[in-house]
């Protein structure tokens, strides 16, 4: 996921309604997490921003694949797991979000690529092509339907060597939609949670119908030409503007389609509109790697669901949106 979607039509200090606007950021997760409320006091604000990031640490505690004492690395660490191993309630909930999405779309999303992940990380620090032998070991540990999941006793099971699970195309949304739902319990509705480009708002700011999210160009540091007014839903873009590794005269995307263990060679920006940061955030790397055609029929059988995706035409970015995409458009 990239960090250049999110536009903010408030500006901190402002105050309306008698609430006033209150925003923190800080890192986690790899990226930066920036919430922006409104509330009636300092006091109220301030609880609430501690809460929503507290709850984004927490999750980020469960699901890192960087930290080797994050739940997920203890449970990957694991494989071949000898017996079902018992999971948290909110690793149990992304990964059968991820699990549900993997049989939708036939594999093209799919959270057990973490040793394609590793390989190609290395590949962008070397602008190096990895190692035939050590790809093909990485894709034979790598597939979804290697990953069993039992709702009723709430359990994992990895079921071949050396799986290692990336919640990175999931985890950030999740986390959102976590932070606003904490904030809301304490009376902050007026709220909106970027975290790095996935973008989870709530009601919308005093006086206004929704937040004002820029939808990103395909071009780097290229500013938004689209706007949405969103209220009570997320926006996620995924992309491969900022992270990508030139090899050879191929350009290669940091996002993989898992079927080849391959990095993307299609330049391509994909915007996703959903009811929650969780739908948005994994959709965005779905669509991805399907690609306009089947991208954009995975869009239209998904309800409350809207897509733009940008692809590198000869005359610049050739635009493909849903059949509802712009009808949300703010009119210029």
């Amino acid at each position: 996921m990239v960090c250049w979607l999110l536009c903010l039509s408030a500006t901190f200090g402002v105050t309306t309604d008698r609430l006033e606007r209150f925003d923190a950021v800080q890192p986690h997760m790899g990226t930066k997490f920036e919430i922006v409320c409104y509330a009636s006091t300092e006091e109220q604000a301030q609880q609430a921003l501690r809460s929503g990031f507290d709850r984004i640490a927490e999750l980020d505690r469960v699901m890192s694949d960087y930290d080797p004492d994050s739940e997920l690395s203890k449970l990957s660490a694991a494989s071949p797991t000898a017996a079902p191993v018992q999971i948290s309630e909110d690793l149990f909930k992304v990964l059968s979000a991820a699990n549900a999405l993997s049989i939708r779309t036939d594999g093209a999303f799919d959270v057990t690529v973490g040793p394609l992940t590793k390989l190609w990380r290395r590949a962008r620090r070397r602008s190096e092509f990895p190692a035939t032998d050590l790809l093909q070991t990485a894709r034979e540990a790598t597939g979804y339907q290697n990953l069993k999941l039992d709702q009723k006793s709430r359990t994992a099971a990895l079921l071949v060597p050396n799986m290692r699970l990336d919640l990175g195309g999931i985890a950030k949304g999740y986390a959102a939609d976590e932070a606003l739902r904490s904030m809301a319990a304490l009376g902050v509705t007026r709220a909106i949670v970027n975290a790095g480009g996935d973008v989870v708002a709530g009601e919308a700011p005093p006086g206004e119908t929704g937040w004002r999210i820029g939808v990103a160009a395909l071009e780097r540091d290229a500013p938004p030409s689209r706007f949405l007014r969103v209220a009570n839903a997320a926006v996620a873009t995924s992309g491969d503007v900022w992270q990508f590794a030139e090899i050879d005269g191929v350009r290669y995307s940091h996002l993989l389609d898992p079927k080849t263990g391959l990095g993307l060679t299609t330049r391509s920006g994909v915007t996703i509109l959903a009811p929650t940061g969780i739908a948005a955030d994994a959709l965005a790397s779905a669509v991805s790697v399907l690609g306009p055609q089947a991208g954009l029929k995975l869009i239209e059988e998904t309800a409350q669901t809207e897509a733009l995706i940008l692809t590198e035409g000869v005359a610049g970015a050739e635009p493909h949106p849903s059949s509802g995409f712009d009808k949300l458009l703010e009119a210029d």
